[in-house]
């Protein structure tokens, strides 16, 4: 079987858009696991661990999320904020007519899916991060803090341009996107104590985070580190991306201070089973964003990947979707 199988790509209406999603294993398992994932990914990017659940005889769906890949990319920048992210999700659940799934978020999703047992409890049966911590509203408007601390280059504060300029920047350089992002982290020489996170990030101070200027200067000739993604992996993300741009994931990013404005009312704790899996050598979202999340979420269990960087899933596959049938058959039967 092809490292780009898939199983067939199938619509639902949701929330006034069109999202395209796949679905693997038997439709009477329950809960069904519901992968989400991160920027600037696809549902693609689980193609692993869709194959390894549906083997171990549980049911999976894998959404393009809104912006992104088979589904709809709508124009107003506030149609991408987290209550129309959750309220998709929902949506998809109705559409398949299933009443509570566990969700699996990894980067970008990860934020999704610790939002769903907030806004919609009833349809929640546990929750998954990978990478992405669950952490309590920020005491400020979170750009405002990334600007203070990373200064106006770290790319979610370049994001906020309504001008665009890093979506053309990578939608202009799409291939070099995908092959200076998809690699492994070099082995780590800094040993500098972890900073807090601000709104998840808590990136190392070696770590350069003007990431559209580092992809419009990228040489991938004078790259040492190891590629994740074979050719044709690659060439799925170049092709969909290449169509798409990347605005739709980008304007998630947009919404970080909306959302943190319209968070306010919301009670944080996590009350459903939950998984944290960190990967050890992820310098933008490190195991230590973690730290702390059991106040937040009393039912937690923590797993660390150790040879990972950030595309986890991706870079350790079958540790991954180990850990996600143990847990699942362990927490659910």
């Amino acid at each position: 079987m092809s490292a780009t199988h898939m199983p067939p790509l199938q619509y639902a209406v949701t929330n006034g858009i069109r999202m395209g999603y796949y679905e693997a294993g038997p439709a009477t398992d329950r809960p069904p696991m519901i992968l989400c994932h991160g920027w600037p990914e696809l549902a693609f990017s689980w193609r692993h661990q869709i194959r390894a659940l549906a083997d171990a005889g549980i049911r999976v769906i894998a959404p393009d999320q809104r912006g992104y890949g088979a589904t709809d990319r709508p124009e107003p920048v506030e149609a991408y904020d987290l209550e129309h992210l959750t309220a998709d999700l929902v949506g998809l659940l109705d559409h398949l007519d299933i009443d509570k799934a566990i969700f699996v978020g990894h980067d970008w999703g990860g934020f999704v899916v610790w939002q769903m047992p907030l806004r919609y409890p009833d349809r929640v049966a546990g929750v998954v991060g990978i990478n992405t911590p669950h952490l309590p509203r920020a005491p400020a408007d979170p750009i405002a803090i990334m600007r203070k601390r990373f200064g106006d280059m770290m790319y979610i504060v370049q994001f906020q341009d309504p001008g665009r300029e890093p979506d053309r920047i990578f939608g202009s350089r799409v291939a070099q996107t995908f092959d200076a992002f998809m690699r492994k982290p070099l082995p780590r020489t800094d040993a500098a104590p972890p900073e807090p996170p601000v709104g998840g990030i808590a990136a190392s101070a070696s770590l350069n985070l003007a990431f559209p200027q580092m992809i419009a200067a990228y040489d991938s000739a004078k790259d040492a580190r190891q590629r994740i993604l074979s050719d044709d992996e690659k060439q799925v993300f170049v092709e969909t991306f290449t169509r798409t741009g990347f605005t739709g994931g980008i304007n998630w990013y947009r919404n970080m201070t909306r959302n943190w404005q319209r968070s306010e009312h919301l009670d944080h704790t996590v009350r459903v089973p939950s998984l944290m899996i960190m990967a050890a050598n992820d310098a933008v979202l490190p195991p230590s964003a973690a730290d702390g999340m059991e106040k937040l979420v009393p039912d937690l269990e923590k797993y660390l990947v150790r040879d990972s960087g950030h595309w986890t899933q991706q870079e350790q596959p079958e540790e991954v979707s180990a850990k996600l049938i143990e847990w699942r058959r362990r927490r659910f039967g």
